[in-house]
Parts: structure tokens; sequence; C-alpha cells
């Protein structure tokens, strides 16, 4: 038994396919079968049912793949063992990001981040708070960056800072002329939403006291704020945006920005790790990097 061969059973049981898992290993399909059935021949035992589709793990697959999955964690921990005892920090981080957080927090993180730690290759996707949860249980990533109160149990979230809400208001819009606006005032028929999956579209429907399905001339949703955005800006709607985003709003649109006048609602920036992550001492620095930059992300 071979780490390279638990690399490979974790890589079908990720993405279900054989082929699909050896184009992500970078090696050839049969190359691949050809470990994986070294291994079932080792243990005496199937892992695979390659009947389904997708591929499933067998009873004793379900065993094996738990087992392989902390195996290689505490394979890939050694080089980070190795690095604290020379006074570095080295080695990947695969990174999650939600896309209402990705292109404002970004751009400042990461070149804070790989000053601090230039010996370390992040890899960062972008993805919705469900994928964020299905990778960190196939061990796809190491840690995400999202709001916090999003995940379930087994995956740890460690708040960092508070990101308020705006309302982005068209200039044909009623409320234009207000100096804030009133959480009671929201009304669903009026807002631009991002689709389905994305949590800060549950937070936004939570704040409207008004959940009527009754739209006015059309319904739009996007998986990006500024497509949302733009489409405030050509139209009578309006939406929501994170504190995050104001910097970046083109300074003729910045009177379209309205504070939410009651209360402080906002939502918690988190990073999230699973409950037996490894990599302490990158992730450690990479949340120094970002609250080292969230002041400015502050209107």
């Amino acid at each position: 038994m071979t780490i390279v061969q638990l690399e490979y059973l974790l890589a079908v049981v990720n993405f279900g396919s054989f082929s699909l898992a050896a184009e992500r290993c970078f090696i050839t399909q049969p190359s691949l079968s050809m470990q994986i059935k070294n291994l079932e021949e080792e243990l005496g035992v199937m892992l695979l049912d390659r009947s389904k589709k997708p591929v499933m793990l067998t009873q004793a697959g379900m065993v094996v793949a738990e087992r392989a999955r902390e195996t290689v964690r505490m394979f890939n921990s050694v080089y980070e063992d190795v690095s604290v005892l020379k006074g570095t920090i080295a080695g990947v981080l695969r990174l999650g990001v939600i896309p209402t957080i990705a292109p404002y927090l970004l751009p400042r993180m990461v070149q804070d981040f790989a000053h601090r730690c230039p010996d370390v290759h992040l890899e960062i996707k972008e993805m919705i708070t469900p994928q964020i949860v299905r990778s960190m249980e196939h061990d796809e990533i190491d840690a995400a960056i999202l709001a916090g109160g999003t995940c379930p149990e087994g995956i740890t979230e460690d708040c960092l800072f508070d990101d308020k809400f705006y309302a982005y208001v068209s200039p044909q819009h009623k409320m234009y002329d207000r100096t804030n606006v009133r959480l009671e005032d929201l009304e669903l028929k009026d807002m631009l939403l991002l689709s389905e999956g994305h949590c800060f579209r549950d937070q936004i429907l939570d704040l409207c006291p008004s959940r009527s399905n009754n739209h006015a001339s059309y319904y739009f949703e996007s998986g990006s704020l500024e497509t949302l955005m733009r489409i405030v800006d050509s139209s009578e709607f309006m939406t929501i945006i994170p504190e995050m985003a104001v910097p970046y709003v083109p300074a003729e649109h910045r009177s379209q920005i309205k504070p939410l006048a009651k209360g402080a609602v906002s939502r918690k920036i988190a990073v999230a790790v699973r409950r037996t992550y490894v990599k302490e001492t990158i992730i450690k620095a990479m949340k120094e990097s970002i609250v080292a930059v969230s002041h400015t992300l502050t209107v």
C-alpha cells in the first residue's frame, strides 16, 4: 500500500469517475485503474462499485477511504512540521472563497499574504458555500473564506471581522433621494438577487419584510454582485451589497449607496476549516493577512 494509491482512490471518490480522476492526477486512466486494482488485491476486498455512475464506494471502501483521508492529511503535514522546525512557512494552501468576498478581499489579502509567506503556494477556487462544504468533506480544499454561520457540524469557523450591508439604489428608484433605507421599506419585488446557492441571497431574503413573489417588469438573478449593480444602474431596481464592495464602486455611482438605517445589519467574515485540519501555521498566517487588510474594506 502506498500514499499514491490512497490519493488515487480518493480522487476517484471525489470525482466519481476514473477518467476525471486520472485527468486531475495527471496520469493515464489505465495506470490509475491498475494502482487501485493492486490496492484492492493487497487488501483482499473490492473498494469501488464500478457498475454505478458515478463510481461508488463499497462498504469496505468507505472504511478505507476514511482512513486514507486521515493518512494523506498527516503525510502532507510532515512538510509543514519540517518548515516550522526550520523557522519558515512553506507548502501549498488550497483555498475556497465565496463570490461575494473573492473580488473585494483577495486583491488586498493575496498581496499581504505573499509578503508574509513567500514560500507558500496559494491555490484559490471561487465557489458557493455548498460547494465549499462538499470540497472540504472530500479534502479538496484546506480552508475557506466565507460568511460566518453557514457551515454544518464538523467544520469550524473563526469569525474575523464584520461586513455591513448597504442598499445600492437605482437613480430611478423611489428611495434614491433618501439618506438611508429602512429595513421595513425593503420590498422583494424591487430587489435584484443573487442566484440560489449563494448565502448572501439568503441573508438578503431574511432582511425583506415583504416576501411577495410579485415582481415588477422583469425578474433577474445573477451569480455576480457586479452584474446586479450594473443592471440597477440602468433600471428602476435596487440590490444589497456588502461594505467591502463599496470602495470598488465608481465615484459617479457613490450617490446610489445608502446605509441601512435600522441597527447594524451585517455578516461575519470567517475562515472555515475542518476540525481535523492540518497546515495550522499557514492558515494562521492567512488569518493575520485578512485582519491586516480588513480596515481597507470599510467605508
